[in-house]
């Protein structure tokens, strides 16, 4: 992990608070015993690394690639071993941003290639102005720090394979959080196009670990992840857990379909009841986000009534 930091140029990249190269001491320091620098480096990789609402910065591709290998570091997790839990959460994170399909992060590339020597420039401006000047660099009218922006978002669909390959081990874990937090990793960054003939075997995978899961939150994560990668969730849709059952109905495959949007319907009228079906458990990782794709959902559903 230390050769792969040393491998990044974290000069040339830049993150929410400015320039990256204080980047790779925090993601070091997530090995370490340093309890004050561990909690730095913790809240940097999820604060500064990645956009609010999960989008991608320049340092979060390479930030992403660090965290992948983090994973297989017995160093990692010492002290609590729900850090690699936390890595696999990461990288859903970056799925979700990566996730563009093949037209989109196309008509990208042709943008980006187009304006490559403009938008270098722009970059280097940006690393060696103030904070007074960055925040009016956003605001020149040329569009370029969007464009770096969607550059930054591009990055992460090329290393979506890579990080898929990393994730997909620890849905094998012998625990279950693990195994859930694999499964929401693994539901973003299998829909790119080059994990298409992986899917089915994926899924099938899927299936199995959600049926042989003992927990109503970890059963709900992974059959969110099933329906993002196009599987059939209607076996839960009758599940006595109002959890369970919802997060199956979430399913985009069951748009139009009475059952999911009756569900849906009594999640959004009992939400409480919703969020206690989980015990002392927070919701799915994948609705600890906003929008909330439940409520994004259940807005289509009116949409397309």
């Amino acid at each position: 992990m230390i050769d792969r930091l040393d491998d990044v140029d974290w000069s040339g990249l830049f993150h929410a608070l400015g320039p990256a190269t204080d980047t790779p001491q925090h993601l070091a320091a997530l090995l370490r015993d340093d309890a004050g620098a561990f909690v730095a480096g913790y809240s940097h990789l999820w604060s500064t690394t990645l956009r609010r609402q999960g989008k991608a910065w320049p340092a979060t591709a390479p930030t992403a690639l660090i965290v992948a290998e983090l994973l297989d570091d017995l160093r990692l997790g010492r002290d609590d071993p729900s850090m690699p839990d936390a890595m696999l959460a990461y990288l859903y994170a970056v799925g979700t941003a990566a996730d563009l399909g093949t037209t989109r992060a196309a008509e990208i590339r042709t943008r980006v290639e187009d304006r490559a020597s403009q938008m270098r420039e722009w970059t280097g401006d940006y690393l060696a102005a103030d904070d007074d000047t960055r925040g009016r660099m956003w605001q020149d009218g040329t569009s370029l720090g969007e464009l770096v922006l969607d550059q930054a978002v591009l990055a992460c669909f090329d290393l979506a394979p890579s990080l898929l390959q990393r994730a997909l081990p620890h849905l094998s874990s012998a625990h279950g959080s693990r195994r859930s937090c694999a499964a929401a990793a693994i539901g973003t960054l299998a829909r790119h196009p080059s994990a298409s003939t992986q899917r089915p075997a994926l899924l099938d995978q899927l299936t199995s670990t959600a049926g042989a899961a003992d927990s109503a939150h970890h059963i709900a994560t992974i059959l969110i992840a099933i329906g993002h990668l196009g599987g059939d969730t209607r076996p839960w849709l009758t599940d006595p857990n109002i959890g369970v059952r919802t997060c199956a109905a979430l399913a985009p495959d069951l748009v139009g379909d009475d059952a999911a949007d009756r569900l849906l319907l009594e999640a959004a009228r009992s939400p409480s009841e919703f969020s206690d079906s989980f015990g002392d458990m927070a919701p799915p990782l994948q609705l600890q986000v906003e929008p909330n794709p439940l409520t994004s959902a259940l807005l289509r559903r009116v949409d397309n009534a």
